[in-house]
Formats: structure tokens, sequence, C-alpha cells
């Protein structure tokens, strides 16, 4: 395949999976996401590399932070809402509803490995430590 096409809504509303990476091409990587009620993406910064992402089911908040151990802005999200996240602002994004929390995150240029699939944040931890 030269591209890829997908119904990018139906494949991210049936995904449950923490992290699946969908697609990686040379400059840009997609990425589907599941956040159960309660859990967070986890607090990160990606230096080189630009965010995107979009919220197809769920509620929920995003943090940007100027340093590690700041909160600079805080905003609620849900269905249909987008963000972008510039390289070097830290970030976090948490289901604050009570359903899963389903999004998608293009990465610019890619971030994790191609085919990654990690079913939960804690299997994405341990991918991201051995990773260096």
């Amino acid at each position: 395949m030269l591209g890829w096409i997908g119904d990018i809504e139906r494949l991210t509303e049936e995904n449950t999976f923490f992290r699946t990476v969908t697609f990686t091409g040379t400059h840009e990587q997609l990425t589907l996401m599941c956040l159960p009620p309660g859990e967070d993406i986890g607090r990160e910064m990606h230096s080189g590399v630009d965010q995107f992402l979009r919220i197809e089911h769920g509620r929920g908040s995003v943090e940007f932070g100027a340093s590690e151990d700041r909160v600079d802005e805080t905003y609620a999200v849900e269905d249909g809402w987008a963000i972008i996240v510039p390289s070097g602002v830290w970030h976090n994004v948490i289901n604050m509803g009570d359903d899963d929390l389903q999004l998608y995150s293009l990465y610019a240029p890619p971030q994790h490995a191609d085919g990654s699939v990690h079913l939960t944040k804690r299997d994405a931890e341990r991918a991201e430590a051995t990773a260096g």
C-alpha cells in the first residue's frame, strides 16, 4: 500500500487497547488510544515531535505546561475536539468520564515503534523504558 486509508472514527471507537500504532510513515505516525475511566496518558513532552489528537468518544481533560512540574493550562474536551501539542510542551490527557476515552493521535515525526500494540498503559511504559 502506498499510503493509508481507513474509517478513522470506526477504528478509533473499536480500539480497546491503550495504544495501537496503525500507520508509520517517514514523517508522520497514526496511533489509536483508549483510556478507561480515571486513566491518563501520563505527563510527557516530545522533543522535536509535534502531536495532533482528536477525541472520538468520551470526556476528558487536557493539561499543558511549560515545564515538567507545572500545569499552566487545563481544558475540558469531548467527542469531536482536537488538540495540538507543539514540540517541547508538557502535556497530559485524562479520562474524566464514566466511559472509555477513545482518541487518535498523529505524531510528526513518528514517536513509537512501527506496529506497536500496547494493551495497557503499563505495557506502554515498559516498552518505552526498554526503548531507551
